[in-house]
């Protein structure tokens, strides 16, 4: 999906969403590692938070465009 997606007349880039989605996939992935301990081995926590968003919205990008340009 390249471009925009038209949400009730906006038009939203589909970044936004691929961002959006990553977000919510990182609450349940932080809350596990919360519980695990793996925090106890982190640095600073609100890096380590903004890379894990990072590589979530890079693997659902990825994600993206393998199903939708396949080769």
């Amino acid at each position: 999906m390249i471009g925009e997606v038209d949400i009730g007349g906006v038009f939203t880039p589909t970044l936004l969403i691929w961002g959006a989605l990553a977000f919510a996939l990182s609450l349940p992935v932080r809350w596990l590692l919360n519980r695990l301990g793996v925090y106890r081995f982190v640095w600073h926590r609100g890096l380590f938070d903004i890379a894990l968003v990072m590589l979530l919205w890079t693997g659902v990008a990825a994600t993206n465009a393998a199903l939708t340009f396949p080769t």
